[in-house]
Order: structure tokens, then C-alpha cells, then sequence
């Protein structure tokens, strides 16, 4: 079989993941070998399998790789994985990498579908518990955000929260941003007036990915959170104006912000897409939006196409509102979930506290939390 693919799998794909001592580091699983280091052409001279095994001599230079059939199988082709050695697949149609940044790995939500039972946790729970922690960080993965009620009500508690997940990213601003009416005049945050849901630091390249909002007084009156799901949003505009969609995901804009201690600046899509064309992230903010650069026909056709998609997030089944109170914390994805509030009475009563970390870290998180309870389960079964 010289030559043919095995599982579907071409030889040169096989020769890269060759998981020999030779070529990978068994015990971080790096790579040793880089693909100028391969022959070129790469062959498959021989493969024969036992029981679970595989055994692949590779040409020109005889090298020799033995894979696991299970391990194999994830990335077949076709029908192969079932049929061996020799069978000739076929590739499925929309045959991709997998990414859970897109919206292929998220529930997208109306406020109908999410608002009688959005994620809600609970932090003395999420401290105690790897069961309750990872189903707060796995909502927030899922559904881009969830509400921890009874953080303590002290500065910087939030940032006890967040280092329980990963590393605070700080800015010019520090760690920790306090929000309250006439703090920081004359931007809209720090003001008693409605936020319509936005992207929140669009001008930083790369974004803030994970906000987290802690409450330690909520308004008298008003001041409640305004949630929508910008993947969604995106998804209906693409289906109901796929023009609109094309203009916004395949133009770029810059958003800036320049202030005594920062001048910042990013150029991106407003709809960021990954070469699929899957949603990947949403970049939404008219406050810090610059003048377009471009032809007057392509100026009217952005702008038309921005309007369309203000209005269909500002849908009335989009937005989730819910009044934050003292002590809960909103854990949300900011590539993902636009924010926004309503106007408050209470204006000098409502007291906020923010900062980030990174969704990496996140998922990282929740992966290390999953793999312990498997291999905890795996012992205790073996026992």
C-alpha cells in the first residue's frame, strides 16, 4: 500500500504525528521533529494491525510509528476507521477543525429561551465544589456568561474571583476598575444614563476576553444588566441579510481611545469570522468607533449594514435584563456577550467593580477541573 493513505489519512499527516520517542517528547508531548527535518516525498511502505495497534513502516528511510487505532480513529475519514487498512474513503462535506471559539460550540440564546433559567451559581459552592465550579465555567463557555451570587461584599473580592480562574489582566487602570456615577466623568459608564449593549474595550488588541462584574450596591431604582447574545444576533442577521453580514464581517474598522494615561487603538471586523465563516467574535461599540477610510459607495453600504445590525440586536426578544445585586458577580465573554444597562434613579447608590482575565486561561481551567474528576473516577473504579 505503498503511498496510500491509512484511516484516510495521507502518509505526510501520519510521518508529522508520528508518536515515536524519536518525535515526540512522551511526557509533555511536544513535537521533536519539524516537518524540513521529514523526507519529501513521504510513503507508506507497509501498515499492519494488531488488535488495537497499528504498525506503520514509512519510506523512503524505513522509519517506523506505532498508533493507537482509537486514537487514529478521531481524525479518519470516512468510513475507514471502521473499515481499516485499504479501505478508500470519502471526505465529509464541511469537513473542519474544530474550535471552540466559534459559534458551532456555543448555545446561542434569545431572553425568552435563557431568561426563566439563566446560569446562576453559587461562589461559597464554586470554592467548595469541582462539580459546581465546573458547571459555572463551562455556562460561561456554552452560554458566554453566569451570575455567582454571594461573593463578599468587599473591594476587591472580585479579584479573588477571577485569580480562582486565572491571571487578572491589568491596564493602565490597574487590576481593578471601580464603577460609579461621577467617578471617572466624562465617560458614560461612570454615569447615571442607559448603556445600550456593547462590546466593552474594543479599542485593546487583543480584547479583554473574560469580564467579571462584581456587585457591591445596586442602585434604588434601575440600573439593571442588560445581556444579549452577539453570536446570535449575528447568526439572524446573516440568515435574514446575508449581504449585511458579509459588509460587516469583511470590513474592518478601528476603534480608538486616547486618555492621560493610554492611547489605544485596533482595527477589526465588527463581526469577526474564522475562515469558514463561522462567528468567532463581536466587536460592537459606536462610543469608541472611528471614521470610516473608505469610498463613499463602501461608507453608505457599512453604514447600512451596521444599522441593520443595531436593530436586529436591539430585538426585543435579545436582551436579557436582570438586576445584579449586592454581592452577585457576572463572570461574562466579552468576545460574545454584549452589556449593557438600564438608566438609574439611584445614581449615587450603585457601586460596581471590574477586571479580566483570558478565556484561555478559562478553558484551561475547566479542562484541568475535568480531567482530575475523570482520572479520580478512573482510580476509584480501579480500586
Amino acid at each position: 500500500m505503498t503511498g496510500r493513505a491509512l484511516f484516510g489519512l495521507p502518509p505526510i499527516w501520519l510521518r508529522v504525528n508520528c508518536p515515536c520517542v524519536n518525535c515526540r517528547d512522551s511526557r509533555t508531548g511536544e513535537r521533536l521533529v519539524s516537518i524540513t527535518d521529514l523526507p519529501d516525498p513521504v510513503t507508506v511502505i507497509s501498515a499492519r494491525r494488531s488488535g488495537d495497534r497499528v504498525e506503520v513502516v514509512f519510506g523512503p528511510d524505513g522509519h517506523r510509528a506505532v498508533f493507537d487505532v482509537a486514537w487514529l480513529s478521531q481524525f479518519a475519514i470516512g468510513d475507514e476507521a471502521a473499515a481499516g487498512p485499504g479501505a478508500t474513503p470519502s471526505p465529509p462535506s464541511g469537513w473542519r477543525e474544530e474550535d471552540e471559539r466559534t459559534e458551532d460550540s456555543k448555545r446561542l440564546w434569545s431572553a425568552k429561551e435563557i431568561g426563566p433559567a439563566f446560569p446562576q451559581g453559587s461562589w461559597p459552592l464554586f470554592r467548595a465544589e469541582a462539580a459546581h465550579r465546573q458547571a459555572c465555567l463551562a455556562a460561561v463557555l456554552r452560554d458566554g456568561f453566569v451570575v455567582l451570587s454571594d461573593v463578599p461584599r468587599e473591594s476587591g473580592a472580585v479579584l479573588t474571583v477571577a485569580q480562582s480562574i486565572g491571571f487578572v489582566r491589568e491596564t493602565e487602570c490597574g487590576a481593578l476598575v471601580d464603577v460609579h456615577a461621577g467617578a471617572r466623568p466624562p465617560n458614560q459608564v461612570f454615569t447615571s444614563r442607559a448603556v445600550p449593549p456593547r462590546t466593552a474595550q474594543p479599542f485593546r488588541d487583543p480584547l479583554p476576553t473574560v469580564e467579571f462584574v462584581h456587585c457591591l450596591h445596586e442602585a434604588a431604582g434601575g440600573g439593571e444588566s442588560v445581556l444579549v447574545d452577539g453570536f446570535r444576533a449575528a447568526a439572524a442577521l446573516r440568515a435574514r441579510d446575508p449581504a449585511a453580514f458579509a459588509v460587516l464581517s469583511g470590513s474592518e474598522v478601528t476603534f480608538a481611545y486616547a486618555g492621560a494615561r493610554a492611547e489605544l487603538r485596533a482595527t477589526r471586523p465588527v463581526i469577526g469570522v474564522d475562515p469558514h465563516g463561522r462567528i468567532r467574535e463581536i466587536r460592537l461599540n459606536h462610543t469608541y468607533m472611528q471614521p470610516l477610510r473608505r469610498p463613499p459607495a463602501e461608507s453608505v453600504s457599512f453604514y447600512a449594514a451596521y444599522r441593520t445590525f443595531a436593530k436586529t440586536i436591539g430585538w426585543p426578544d435579545q436582551a436579557l435584563t436582570f438586576l445584579l445585586r449586592r454581592g452577585d458577580c457576572l463572570i461574562l465573554d466579552n468576545t460574545r456577550i454584549l452589556t449593557g444597562r438600564t438608566g438609574s434613579a439611584g445614581a449615587d447608590q450603585r457601586h460596581l467593580q471590574l477586571c479580566w482575565t483570558d478565556l484561555d486561561r478559562l478553558a484551561s481551567t475547566l479542562a484541568l477541573i475535568r480531567r482530575s474528576r475523570h482520572n479520580g473516577r478512573l482510580r476509584g473504579f480501579s480500586r
